[in-house]
């Protein structure tokens, strides 16, 4: 006589099985991650080097705020149109030359009236570091 013993279904499933396993693979995966090597971009090579037509106009500023052109102090108004007249004989690029301690607001004045009087080429100079 043999007694069957009625078993009762499960209706919960055990997790902890899982999360165990999240968590080796976790561990993994933040050892691995510094070890990859990030992708190398290959950039395209140019065969020629650009040339300038010709050298830019150069207007420096000083730390007073007064602005020149080759070698001529000039007041704002009078600055734009000598660099008017510069690129009327040859069109060229026109960079500003600003000594440190020129404020930074006096050199944006400079790039803005630039900008508004339609010179297409502003950019700014400066002596690269050994």
């Amino acid at each position: 006589m043999a007694r069957t013993r009625k078993r009762r279904m499960m209706n919960q499933i055990n997790v902890v099985p899982y999360i165990d396993v999240t968590l080796v693979l976790l561990v993994i995966f933040m050892v691995t991650a510094p070890m990859t090597n990030p992708g190398i971009v290959d950039l395209p090579k140019v065969g020629q080097a650009l040339k300038q037509t010709g050298a830019p106009i150069v207007v420096t500023i000083h730390k007073d705020g007064m602005a020149e052109i080759e070698g001529k102090e000039l007041p704002r108004d009078q600055l734009l149109y000598e660099v008017k007249k510069q690129l009327k004989k040859a069109p060229r690029a026109v960079v500003v030359a600003a000594d440190e301690k020129t404020q930074y607001g006096k050199v944006i004045e400079v790039m803005d009236l630039l900008k508004q009087a339609k010179v297409d080429k502003v950019g700014l100079l400066f002596k690269p570091a050994p």
